[in-house]
């Protein structure tokens, strides 16, 4: 008997280590743990996260009045430290999602620029049936990607757990829009307001321009594509504004920036849209 609790325990203290276990990894930490359940070490992922030539900064480096004066309406940034959303993360666990909002309709939109269909599906559905990693030769008009058209009255009880960045653009609010996409996925090149972009479990790549630059791309080829067949041949004047964030990084994105993101790893995430 206390071989078998001497056992137990063990197993326990691996999990628990598994769980809190940190690399480094380009000279950032990173929390390594069991993706939520939403993926596993044998999942299809994709490794090339890329170069990272956009700002780090922790939140007790960079006040408020810094960010509004340095970055707000000029650059992206990556902060780190600025909330602490542990609860919420739990709650979006792939078990708790299921439990929760498994019988509850959700709207996908075809990944490209325009979003041009609006497909209707039960949450549990869209998770075992379509969640899965983007295929290289699919179009963006033939992928269905959950994010935004949330229905707020519906997830107002997950959201409510979710501690948005606090720092604000003068007199705007924040809008919610959260989403889960297989590896491999992702939007292609658009534009819209300021916000910004945290990532809960999994990765996500992102790719910048400033307004006045826009990027040579297909609006109904995947951000996958582009990445394949496009950026590799990029002149180095053309290239991205680029870094892949992981969870406790949030990415803000200034006014009408060019942006397109790729999904590494099956990734659950929010975003934040201020208007």
């Amino acid at each position: 008997m206390e071989y078998k609790v001497a056992i137990h325990i063990c197993i326990q203290y691996l999990l628990i280590w598994r769980t809190t276990q940190k690399a480094e990894e380009n000279g950032r930490t990173v929390s390594v743990d069991d993706g939520g359940g939403w993926s596993s070490n044998s999942d299809y992922r994709l490794h090339d996260e890329g170069p990272c030539n956009i700002d780090i900064l922790d939140s007790a480096s960079l006040s408020h009045r810094q960010f509004i004066e340095q970055y707000a309406y000029t650059r992206p940034v990556i902060l780190k430290g600025l909330t602490d959303n542990t609860k919420f993360r739990l709650l979006c666990s792939k078990s708790s999602l299921l439990e929760e909002y498994g019988n509850r309709r959700v709207r996908l939109s075809t990944a490209n620029t325009f979003s041009y269909k609006k497909v209707d599906v039960p949450f549990q559905e869209f998770v075992e049936l379509l969640l899965r990693p983007q295929s290289l030769d699919a179009l963006g008009s033939d992928t269905l990607y959950f994010f935004g058209d949330n229905n707020f009255t519906e997830w107002r009880t997950l959201f409510d757990h979710y501690k948005s960045p606090p720092y604000l653009l003068p007199r705007t609010t924040g809008a919610y829009s959260f989403g889960i996409a297989g590896p491999g996925t992702g939007v292609p090149f658009h534009w819209h307001g300021p916000g910004y972009s945290e990532v809960i479990y999994g990765r996500k790549r992102w790719f910048l321009y400033p307004p006045e630059k826009e990027p040579h791309f297909h609006p109904n080829r995947t951000t996958l594509s582009w990445v394949t067949d496009t950026y590799p041949y990029l002149p180095q004047e053309e290239a991205p504004l680029e870094c892949t964030i992981r969870p406790g990084e949030v990415l803000f994105f200034p006014d009408r920036w060019w942006h397109a993101t790729l999904n590494l790893d099956t990734s659950v995430f929010i975003s934040t849209f201020l208007g």
